[in-house]
């Protein structure tokens, strides 16, 4: 009997937790991002945009800038130099992952100790995906997840054997393609368009003001209904397990 009462005590501990507040102007939890969002007046170029309300430091705005990044070692260059067009998204994209204090709503725990933290299926305008595309169309890459196995025998990453560089389009047929697979799911290509307040955009003009703050508050409002639902699950599941251990 003691035993299923510590078993009940253990699913009360991991009850659902409802969101909100909570999933807005924050920072993930990860190697890179500060602890939480605040200004930064010496952000890097392509990162300006959230020098505001910032989740990354001016050192790793720098760094997002480099061929070869030196937060994750990544090289763009894996297949021979990336036409300009093409480098300044990917050099937007990783802005837009280390500095946005805008991606709540699709943050995730990662790995079996919980410590670290991803994003998942960030809704990105439909104009950032086909933009991307189109400007990436005659730069060269040999993998259609850059998440996946690279070969890191001399410190960066190299494509593995095997693997041929082609162009984009050959591992990307289409602008949903490159968006949803380039970081294993990290964004969904969504078909709501820049202004709607229903998609993020990768980059801003920042006088404009940050247009992902509402979509950000929008996709934060939907979660405690979310959360709702599986709090009931979850508190109809453990009463049945309680009558269970009653009768036994």
């Amino acid at each position: 009997m003691e035993r299923w009462w510590q078993l009940l005590l253990g699913l009360w501990t991991v009850m659902p937790v409802w969101a909100g507040d909570e999933l807005l102007n924050v920072c993930m939890k990860t190697k890179h991002h500060k602890r939480e969002p605040g200004p930064e007046d010496k952000l890097y170029e392509e990162c300006i945009p959230w020098a505001e309300k910032a989740c990354c430091t001016a050192s790793t705005s720098w760094h997002a800038h480099l061929d070869v990044s030196l937060l994750y070692n990544f090289s763009l260059l894996h297949c021979g130099l990336m036409m300009p067009g093409c480098e300044e998204h990917f050099i937007q994209a990783v802005c837009f992952y280390e500095c946005s204090p805008n991606l709540g709503p699709w943050i995730q725990k990662v790995g079996s100790s919980g410590q670290g933290e991803r994003i998942r299926d960030a809704p990105l305008c439909r104009e950032d995906c086909e933009q991307w595309w189109e400007d990436c169309r005659t730069s060269y890459t040999c993998r259609s997840d850059w998440l996946g196995s690279w070969d890191w025998s001399r410190g960066k990453s190299r494509c593995p054997a095997g693997a041929a560089c082609r162009p984009f389009p050959r591992y990307f047929p289409t602008p949903a393609a490159l968006c949803q697979r380039i970081w294993s799911g990290s964004f969904q290509a969504s078909p709501a368009r820049r202004g709607s307040g229903r998609c993020l955009q990768k980059w801003f003009e920042p006088a404009r003001g940050n247009p992902n703050e509402a979509v950000a508050r929008l996709f934060a409002a939907r979660a405690p209904a979310r959360a709702r639902e599986i709090f009931f699950f979850f508190n109809s599941l453990l009463h049945s397990l309680l009558v269970l251990v009653l009768w036994m």
